[in-house]
């Protein structure tokens, strides 16, 4: 018995090594038959797009891998235009994380990073689970001052990896990836209960008023959010993350020698951070995209007699593979939106939903679940887009109020099941350098509290306040 099981052992390892392999060729095969078979564009779009999700969920291949293998696949069999498919590159989310990767460099070589994060955090001691209550309240209350997901991330990330370098926690840890995912989740999922804080808010805000003529106000749109998808989906997310990623007892906190006085790179690095803020801040006001600031930021990180980063730090320490692993993710978002597969999935899914007006919570619930699974098609960044045009269906087969239609997709966004659903929170750990699937562990159990716990709290809030019959 033990020589049958000893000699199946290589052959499962074998079969496992294979397995992407099967895997491709299926997926090359479905794509033909489709694709060439058929002329069917949006069957060829969702066995790509569920390639890819599948294959960066499970990490089937190499996170740059499968977008390299996405773009191939998409050129090949004509999924979508090249412009579509790779308008990733061309994205402003792209090049902001491009400048924010050279400032990331720069906080960390220069010793600004370790020093801000001294100052911010410095009354946490050696207690993990106040560091991580610290990193969530930073990440949430940067939303009300920066209108950028990507800006709070890049600007937060560096300062909170020195933070664990002084706590003792380095990468592989379970603090480490602590600190790095409730980054990623605290600066996503609680900013969108706040109107201008992220993209989705801001499509949203556009569709709803182009559309519709309904117009969304700061104040009651934070009324009605904040409580309960905001502030008590932050308590939540940290007590998550210190069960999920516990560090018992204190942390082995490293001695810090003085810092001393700042020193010229210093200096010049935090008076750019400091005019970075104040624009990404008023972006509103002058109208430049948080991209363009931060990819002129990093510029001046590099140029003497400013710059603090030499040429060659940049070359080497700049990870390029990130960048293509980001530029996959933001064109599967576009292959969605012009081959049309989310109006597609949306549409299909209106017919068969067992709407009925009168029976409110049913409805929402229903919608809700529609929502989720259009985000997992068409990410969460992508779903207003997709939804709000079916906004007045919706309304009309649940006798819903359009405004409650509208509203629903806040809680339908804000709920991540997986992370490649959110780019944002993908960028945060790519730079954290934290893998998908401790980050999956986090999403899910958050998730599956949403659903039995903060959305029936939300629906009552909603009666209360008036929006929900």
């Amino acid at each position: 018995m033990p020589d049958s099981a000893s000699a199946a052992s290589p052959a499962r390892r074998k079969l496992r090594r294979l397995l992407p392999l099967i895997a491709l060729l299926c997926v090359i095969a479905s794509l033909f038959l489709v694709a060439h078979g058929k002329g069917n564009p949006i069957g060829a779009a969702g066995i790509l797009v569920g390639f890819a999700m599948v294959s960066w969920a499970i990490g089937l291949f190499a996170e740059p891998v499968t977008s390299l293998l996405f773009f191939l696949l998409a050129v090949l069999f004509h999924i979508a235009t090249p412009t579509a498919i790779f308008s990733g590159f061309a994205s402003a989310a792209w090049w902001l994380v491009f400048g924010g990767a050279i400032i990331a460099l720069a906080v960390q070589e220069s010793g600004l990073g370790r020093r801000l994060a001294n100052f911010l955090f410095a009354r946490i001691g050696d207690s993990y689970p106040r560091a991580v209550a610290a990193v969530a309240v930073a990440a949430v209350g940067l939303a009300f001052l920066m209108p950028s997901t990507n800006g709070r991330i890049l600007l937060l990330m560096p300062i909170v990896l020195a933070l664990a370098d002084r706590l003792g926690l380095q990468p592989g840890r379970n603090g480490y990836a602590g600190l790095v995912i409730t980054v990623a989740a605290a600066s996503y999922m609680p900013p969108t209960t706040i109107l201008p804080a992220n993209v989705p808010n801001g499509v949203l805000l556009g569709a709803a008023e182009t559309l519709y003529g309904v117009k969304l106000a700061y104040g009651p749109y934070l009324l009605l959010h904040f409580p309960i998808l905001g502030a008590l989906k932050t308590a939540i997310l940290i007590w998550l993350v210190c069960r999920l990623f516990p560090e018992r007892g204190p942390l082995a906190r490293r001695e810090e020698r003085s810092p001393g006085a700042l020193s010229g790179d210093e200096r010049r690095l935090a008076v750019l951070l400091a005019l970075s803020l104040l624009l990404f801040a008023t972006d509103f006001i002058h109208g430049v995209s948080p991209a363009w600031i931060s990819l002129a930021t990093g510029i001046l990180c590099l140029t003497p007699p400013v710059g603090m980063l030499a040429p060659r730090t940049f070359s080497e320490r700049v990870n390029f593979v990130t960048l293509i692993y980001i530029a996959g993710i933001l064109g599967l978002g576009a292959i969605v939106a012009e081959s049309g597969l989310g109006s597609a999935a949306s549409a299909a899914l209106l017919q068969v939903a067992p709407l009925d007006p009168g029976h409110t919570a049913l409805n929402l619930a229903i919608l809700g679940v529609i929502g989720a699974a259009l985000g997992l098609i068409t990410t969460v960044t992508g779903a207003p887009a997709v939804l709000t045009p079916l906004a007045q269906d919706f309304a009309s087969a649940s006798g819903l109020p359009l405004l409650s239609v509208l509203m629903l997709q806040v809680v339908v966004y804000s709920t991540v099941f997986l992370p490649v659903e959110s780019p944002p929170m993908m960028i945060a750990l790519q730079l954290g350098r934290v893998g998908i699937r401790p980050a999956t562990k986090l999403t899910l159990a958050l998730a599956a509290i949403t659903l039995v716990v903060l959305l029936p709290l939300d629906y009552l809030w909603w009666r209360a306040l008036g929006y929900a019959p």
